[in-house]
C-alpha cells in the first residue's frame, strides 16, 4: 500500500526550528511546570500547618542551591507563560499574524520574561 508519489514528512535532522514552534512548545511545557509549582506551594502550606520543625526542614531545602534554582525556574516559567498568554490573546484579537511580527513578538516574550524574572528576584532580595 505504499504510494511513492506521496512526499515524506520532514525528518528531524532536516527540520528547521522556527521561533513560533519553539515558543509554542515552551508555552506548553511551562504550563506543566506551573502546575508542579502550584503543587509545591500546596506542600509549602501543608508543611507550614504541620509545625515549626517540619517547616524549618522545608526552609533548609528551599534555601539550598537546588531550591533557589527551582524557585528561579518557577518564577521564569510563570513570567514566560503569562507573557506568552498575552501574545496569544493578541493573536485571538487578530493582531500579529505576520511572520515578521510573530518573530519579533516571540523574541520580546523571551527577553521580557528574563527581565521580569531578574526584576522580581532583585525586588524580593530588597536590592531595588
Amino acid at each position: 500500500m505504499s504510494d511513492s508519489k506521496n512526499p515524506l514528512s520532514p525528518h528531524l535532522q532536516i527540520y528547521r526550528w522556527h521561533i513560533s514552534s519553539l515558543l509554542s512548545i515552551t508555552h506548553r511545557i511551562c504550563g506543566v511546570i506551573n502546575l508542579l509549582g502550584l503543587i509545591l506551594i500546596f506542600f509549602w502550606i501543608l508543611i507550614l500547618s504541620l509545625g515549626e520543625s517540619n517547616y524549618e526542614l522545608f526552609l533548609l531545602l528551599i534555601n539550598s542551591f537546588v531550591g533557589k534554582f527551582v524557585l528561579i525556574g518557577l518564577t521564569w516559567s510563570m513570567c514566560f507563560h503569562i507573557l506568552s498568554g498575552i501574545r496569544h490573546l493578541a493573536w485571538d484579537l487578530g493582531y500579529g499574524f505576520e511572520i515578521k511580527t510573530a518573530n519579533i513578538s516571540g523574541l520580546v516574550v523571551i527577553a521580557s520574561s528574563l527581565m521580569l524574572t531578574i526584576f522580581f528576584w532583585l525586588l524580593a532580595r530588597g536590592l531595588i
